[in-house]
């Protein structure tokens, strides 16, 4: 397959949404082709992770509302395979970052070097530069490391010796990182955790696709079968119109709505912000156009629920002595909220 280069359907004029709610005018055509375009890119990336549709969605859910993906389960189960997937599904550059505790922050964003022959200082890009960047292993590098991830994650450029430089659009950090073999390893504090908009495992894969992995063992590198489908334009096209799907006053209420509960549930230290509001949000946004709806629904909501707020939910320390983790605390919240049934 090659990359589509086709362009989204024209807007309609007007299109502003009513009742004080987050303004939307993605049009009927424009979400059939959203829908139709999204599907293509996860049926492509389906060709390299067999069995994971729903973490595959959520990948792509992540990259179209201009976020960054953080991976984290048991080696062996495909998260390097699923981001060099979804990086190969885009006609763009690419990289991959081996986080390690000798890592510098320069390796990562680049270093301004004298030119003796030109008597200048020339900037010189790292690997940061590129559309998608795989940063593996992330929490194998000294939290100075990390920390030069901080602005490129949240406002898109790299300041050296002073002087900003942008990185390209699309761009994306996709990292990985094991919840065992900690030693050598560096907790991600608070701060580089809410960078990422979403964190999701791979897991292991069922049955079917277990048995057709071994059938095809002979292919060493399931992610070269994939091609890009997706040109700059056509994922620039989409990025745009996902932030056009309407989002009714009832929902962004119940947003509020779980946020403010998730400040007074037990165990909860820290509950959802106001940028995790806003990620839930954007995210739902473009789940529900890939669904090829216009609209937000609560049931967007509540799907999105685990993956946007479980690294954003900081638990007390009595929370593990009590057997209680994030998934329980987020199976809490939405059970203690009710969803809107019906719009303003």
């Amino acid at each position: 397959m090659t990359a589509t280069s086709e362009t989204a359907p024209a807007a309609a004029p007007g299109g502003v949404a009513d009742g004080g709610a987050t303004t939307g005018s993605m049009t009927p055509d424009q979400a059939t082709w959203f829908a139709a375009a999204f599907t293509r890119m996860a049926d492509n990336i389906g060709l390299a992770v067999l069995g994971k549709d729903h973490v595959v969605r959520l990948a792509l859910t992540c990259l179209l509302s201009e976020g960054h993906l953080l991976l984290e389960d048991l080696p062996g189960t495909g998260k390097t395979m699923l981001a060099r997937a979804l990086s190969n599904t885009i006609e763009g550059t690419h990289a991959r970052i081996q986080f390690t505790p000798d890592l510098l922050p320069t390796d990562v964003t680049g270093v301004t070097v004298y030119d003796q022959h030109k008597g200048t200082f020339d900037f010189h890009q790292g690997p940061i530069f590129h559309d998608i960047v795989l940063a593996d292993e992330i929490n194998r590098a000294s939290p100075k490391t990390q920390a030069a991830l901080l602005e490129v994650m949240e406002e898109g450029h790299v300041t050296v010796d002073g002087i900003t430089h942008d990185v390209p659009h699309p761009f994306m950090v996709i990292a990985t990182q094991n919840p065992i073999e900690q030693a050598g390893t560096y907790r991600l504090p608070e701060a580089q955790l809410d960078r990422f908009l979403m964190k999701t495992s791979v897991g292991y894969p069922d049955a079917d696709a277990t048995e057709e992995l071994l059938l095809g063992s002979a292919v060493r590198d399931r992610a070269s079968l994939v091609t890009p489908v997706a040109s700059r334009q056509v994922v620039g096209d989409l990025t745009r119109l996902a932030g056009s799907v309407y989002v009714d006053r009832a929902v962004v209420r119940y947003v509020r709505e779980l946020a403010e509960a998730s400040r007074e549930l037990p165990h909860v230290k820290m509950g959802l912000s106001a940028r995790g509001c806003l990620a839930l949000v954007r995210v739902a946004k473009t789940w529900a156009a890939a669904d090829g709806r216009t609209t937000v629904v609560p049931s967007d909501i509540t799907a999105l629920a685990s993956p946007v707020l479980c690294h954003r939910l900081l638990l007390d320390p009595q929370a593990q002595f009590s057997g209680v983790s994030v998934d329980d605390v987020i199976e809490r919240l939405l059970g203690s909220v009710t969803p809107p049934t019906t719009r303003d």
